[in-house]
């Protein structure tokens, strides 16, 4: 039977161009797929892909609709906050049933639709990773996952604990809003791009100072990629920083996550695996 897949763009525009290399690689490799990009992808004001209004429409109609089973974001960037709270109570039955797809900034949308408790929220590879040299790779690894493969998933669920990852940046900003979901007893799986390494400890302080983070199983840490130079070095590497937070915090800090803004970033289905 043939899945459809809706991608919309919460945050930043797409371009025609890619989409039709995504499509003509579905098209090639994932018979069972059907993907359509909605018109409002490849809209544009300022930032965004569309004004607010566009952007929140879009999505909610993607998730209302009863003919899709998944719910694909075509990239990050920044956006998907300023549509995330109004998006909930609009909502209907079909949204449910649904999987949502994405990372980076996407990440708001995933965190409100898991607090929520509708459909399932999956940190997984988008469209726009077709651009990074051998994207294909990880456009490949989410598009078997929505037909039912598992070997895309980050090797740490094997443990059968419930998690969550999240772009750092992006829990931070979610840290103290009520669209941060109930952590407890989850493993939460950070990484990070472009990024000072002072940054980097910012981030950590505050996330891991975050009260609603204090019952989690423990943190796990991605890959921090393409830090900018500073004018001296800061003197810590990340996994240093995540040792002295974690034990500031009483945080178990369990190791490495194999996730971050890569062709290698892995699936992360939110909850249970």
């Amino acid at each position: 039977m043939t899945r459809r897949i809706a991608i919309c763009a919460p945050s930043t525009p797409f371009t025609r161009e890619d989409a039709a290399r995504v499509m003509a690689l579905a098209h090639a490799e994932f018979p069972g797929l059907d993907l359509v990009f909605h018109d409002q992808c490849f809209a544009s004001e300022g930032h965004f892909a569309g004004p607010d209004e566009v952007r929140l429409e879009a999505f909610v109609a993607c998730a209302n609709d009863p003919a899709f089973d998944a719910v694909w974001f075509v990239r990050g960037g920044y956006g998907a906050n300023r549509i995330a709270m109004d998006a909930l109570p609009l909502l209907e039955a079909p949204a449910y049933d649904k999987q949502y797809l994405g990372y980076s900034d996407g990440g708001t949308l995933l965190a409100s639709l898991f607090r929520a408790g509708i459909g399932q929220s999956v940190h997984a590879p988008m469209p726009v990773d077709l651009r990074r040299e051998g994207g294909e790779v990880a456009v490949r690894r989410t598009l078997s996952w929505l037909q039912g493969d598992p070997a895309g998933l980050e090797p740490s669920l094997a443990d059968g604990q419930p998690a969550v990852a999240f772009n750092l940046m992006t829990l931070a900003m979610l840290c103290g809003t009520p669209l941060l979901p109930d952590l407890r007893n989850h493993v939460v799986m950070v990484e990070e791009v472009a990024e000072y390494h002072y940054a980097v400890d910012r981030l950590l302080f505050h996330v891991t100072n975050c009260l609603a983070l204090a019952g989690i199983a423990g943190l796990r840490l991605g890959r921090v990629s393409q830090v900018p130079e500073n004018d001296r070095p800061f003197g810590w590497a990340v996994e240093e920083m995540v040792h002295h937070w974690c034990a500031k915090t009483g945080i178990a800090y369990l190791g490495a996550a194999d996730i971050g803004h890569d062709v290698d970033n892995k699936i992360v289905p939110f909850g249970l695996a």
